[in-house]
């Protein structure tokens, strides 16, 4: 049996009581109850019965208790990684859920608005145009054209051991125009105008500007969706014919500087031996990354929850999903044009 005052003052009493672990304890002789002391009671006899309590005492025991079951279950062992394994799987599920509708969206939307030009919105078009191809020219010529000088000295290195400097020509020219510059410009264009649509979309989220654009009848995909789309879909395959040619220059200078071939040999051989299907398969590549980019973009920006933190974790995803996809979408051009033989 308790008795006398089990509260902050008494734990050391409290700690030195001895019972055992399933007995019924008899509370009739408490005079005094915290929840320090309830708290401890309930930790050093967990499977104890406490009978005889006052319904004060009563409630401030359930009380205390509840907590403290709360505090076991979160002490329990956790599989976080099974845990975080599944949530990645539920997460990734619902992103390309929401990627693909909005595609379709898209691929419903646009014989619509071709066959009612009056409701596209040129002036976003042509904005975002001016955004996505004229101010990426500068950073896509800067880094396709390293790439080229890159690609020039790696292979100029194991030429030296055969003396065929020559073929750099093909090794540049093929590199560049079917696979490098169309992915890197693809990547410069997802850093840039991808995390822009996803941080502009959720700002106006944020700023309840989408629900000012529904009010006023508006179709919130036309306005802003479709001439983000359409003008990543246009400016994408030229800043890839930019990348092309900045990324041969820079792979004719390696040559003229280390390899002793002369421009006039460089250009004269790039004529002969470079395929114009090779270009092609670079071009026909840009539309398609542009729509992912796009469509990626707007989509997280709509997902975006109105508050700061939010947007930035979803540009940052934007541009994770953005990348990955680039990458799997060019390895499965890369097998069916190697497959028809192209």
């Amino acid at each position: 049996m308790l008795k006398g005052a089990f509260n902050l003052e008494n734990l050391e009493r409290i700690s030195e009581l001895r019972f055992g672990s399933t007995d019924t304890i008899d509370c009739s002789g408490i005079t005094e109850l915290d929840t320090a002391g309830a708290y401890l009671l309930i930790k050093k006899f967990p499977k104890a019965t406490f009978s005889n309590l006052s319904p004060t005492h009563e409630s401030l025991f359930s009380l205390v208790a509840e907590h403290v079951t709360k505090e076991n279950k979160a002490l329990k062992p956790r599989h976080l990684f099974l845990e975080g394994i599944g949530a990645w799987s539920i997460d990734l599920y619902q992103n390309l859920k929401g990627i693909l509708r909005m595609l379709g969206e898209t691929v419903v939307t646009f014989p619509q608005v071709f066959f009612r030009p009056g409701v596209f919105r040129a002036k976003e078009f042509f904005g975002q145009l001016m955004q996505c191809l004229l101010k990426g020219v500068p950073i896509v010529a800067l880094v396709t054209g390293l790439i080229g000088v890159v690609v020039a000295y790696l292979f100029s290195s194991q030429a030296q051991k055969f003396g065929a400097y020559i073929f750099v020509v093909e090794s540049v020219g093929i590199a560049m125009c079917r696979e490098l510059s169309p992915v890197i410009a693809s990547i410069i264009v997802a850093a840039r105008s991808g995390s822009a649509f996803t941080a502009q979309i959720g700002a106006m989220k944020l700023n309840q500007e989408l629900d000012a654009i529904a009010t006023m009848g508006l179709s919130t995909f036309r306005v802003i969706v479709l001439p983000r789309v359409l003008a990543l879909m246009v400016a994408l395959p030229l800043l890839v014919f930019v990348g092309n040619v900045a990324g041969i220059w820079g792979g004719m200078l390696v040559a003229e500087h280390y390899l002793d071939v002369t421009n006039t040999t460089f250009l004269e051989r790039l004529q002969f031996r470079l395929g114009l299907k090779h270009v092609w398969i670079g071009l026909i590549k840009a539309p398609v990354f542009a729509a992912i980019i796009a469509i990626i973009g707007c989509r997280f920006g709509f997902d975006t929850k109105p508050d700061a933190r939010s947007v930035g974790m979803s540009t940052t995803a934007a541009v994770v999903y953005a990348v990955v996809l680039i990458i799997i979408v060019d390895a499965a051009f890369a097998v069916f044009f190697q497959e028809i033989k192209w």
